[in-house]
């Protein structure tokens, strides 16, 4: 894929002429509409007129999935997600999701406008290309997943984002990604310096109704 393609989205705004923008990456297996029935759920009427943007990844081979085809942020190659990482998948998705952003300020909203979210796969994304990024965010929603080629983020990280807050959310029943990989992710990040908000659920990997309030709560502090 080249780098220049733009991923297929769907997009839903809303109001008129969107000032602010959350780009939303699925997790392993899913695609664009997994989160798009969550906008009106959030309920941001008090929030300038938001554009939501829920890519779809790629298809790719999954290894850990017999090789068969879905739509992968990367490849998995072992269930605890760390001995071997992708790396040059990771990588490759880094470069469409800042895509993705550099097409949100062609279209008027700038990047400390733009909260880049993620669900499993997609958090790995959010986390891995939030900290690279070498314009501010308003903010990154990392949730149910973990920081991904963390031996290199620190070396890797743009001063850009030090600052920007970090909404970090994960079920304590996770059965994919076990929870206290999402805490030593967490660790890794606050070590580095950088503001996370944690917050555990009572739930498996999914996403729960006080988690869906809290994500309101997040998107309206950072996006007022």
């Amino acid at each position: 894929m080249s780098t220049t393609a733009l991923l297929e989205c769907i997009e839903i705004e809303t109001g008129p002429t969107p000032q602010r923008a959350v780009i939303w990456l699925h997790g392993l297996g899913a695609d664009g509409n997994d989160f798009a029935p969550l906008v009106p759920e959030l309920g941001l009427n008090d929030v300038p007129p938001t554009r939501f943007i829920f890519p779809h990844a790629q298809v790719r081979p999954v290894t850990i999935n017999q090789g068969m085809t879905m739509r992968a942020w990367y490849d998995i190659f072992a269930p605890d997600l760390v001995r071997r990482e992708d790396d040059a998948g990771i990588r490759e998705s880094e470069q469409a999701i800042a895509a993705l952003i550099a097409r949100e300020n062609e279209r008027g909203i700038a990047t400390d406008k733009i909260v880049l979210a993620g669900f499993s796969q997609g958090c790995a994304m959010t986390l891995h290309t939030g900290l690279r990024l070498p314009q501010k965010l308003a903010g990154m929603m990392a949730l149910s997943g973990y920081l991904p080629l963390a031996a290199h983020a620190e070396a890797e990280r743009h001063d850009a984002n030090r600052d920007t807050p970090i909404f970090m959310a994960h079920g304590t029943m996770d059965p994919v990604i076990a929870l206290d990989r999402a805490q030593a992710s967490r660790q890794a990040l606050e070590k580095m310096g950088y503001p996370v908000s944690w917050h555990t659920y009572p739930m498996p990997h999914s996403v729960c109704l006080e988690e869906v309030q809290d994500i309101a709560a997040f998107l309206r502090k950072v996006l007022a």
